[in-house]
């Protein structure tokens, strides 16, 4: 096995440095944050920083890189109107999710770009990716300064949530398999994972005098 160590690090080239230390922690979820201006322009960009953070209240949390470095258009536009959306990226349309990683001017809209189509529903600002297997809208609460190196950690509540009804089972799970929906390895690999098996909730194996 090959060792690096944290002073090793420092030695590496930039983009090898990047690609090693973004995909050793695994595959990410792939999703696409749906935002609008209050002047009308929306945004959509590509994200593997989702996160589950809690049930009830059902809260997600989202990692921003330095807001402060260079503009931050998903950032800016929820904290301007505190609502977005989050859209599961599928193999139909992950090249164009990808492409929207691309810097462009603030008064261009990804979906002019792109193929991906704007949806609105339900009364919300910000729009949804149409024919997004699932689909949320949320709304801003709290955000947290990581300080070692000064990304932000943002905090959303779901306020509504569309699910495809073929993919949900009867206990709630939803089977992402179904939809084809990605993931994504490191930066920029795209991969489509599939269901193994659902295992039972574990509990202790019994003990007979101390001994498994």
């Amino acid at each position: 096995m090959i060792h690096l160590r944290r002073q090793d690090f420092d030695q590496l080239d930039h983009l090898y440095r990047i690609n090693l230390i973004n995909s050793c922690t695994g595959f990410k979820s792939a999703n696409l944050i749906g935002t609008k201006s209050n002047g009308g322009t929306a945004n959509v960009a590509v994200f593997s920083s989702v996160t589950h953070l809690g049930s009830n209240p059902p809260l997600l949390g989202i990692v921003f890189r330095p807001v402060s470095d260079v503009p931050r258009h998903t950032y800016e536009n929820i904290k301007e109107t505190g609502q977005f959306t989050i859209n599961h990226i599928h193999e139909g349309i992950f090249e164009d999710a990808h492409h929207t990683s691309a810097k462009y001017d603030r008064d261009i809209s990804e979906f002019e770009v792109t193929h991906l189509k704007e949806e609105y529903k339900n009364g919300w600002h910000a729009p949804f990716v149409k024919n997004a297997p699932i689909q949320m809208a949320l709304t801003y609460c709290e955000e947290y300064t990581i300080r070692a190196n000064n990304t932000t950690h943002l905090v959303a509540e779901i306020k509504d949530l569309f699910i495809n009804e073929e993919l949900i089972e009867n206990d709630g799970f939803i089977n992402l398999t179904k939809a084809k929906v990605m993931a994504i390895n490191g930066l920029d690999g795209y991969t489509t994972p599939v269901l193994q098996k659902r295992l039972a909730y574990q509990r202790p194996k019994p003990l007979v005098n101390g001994i498994l």
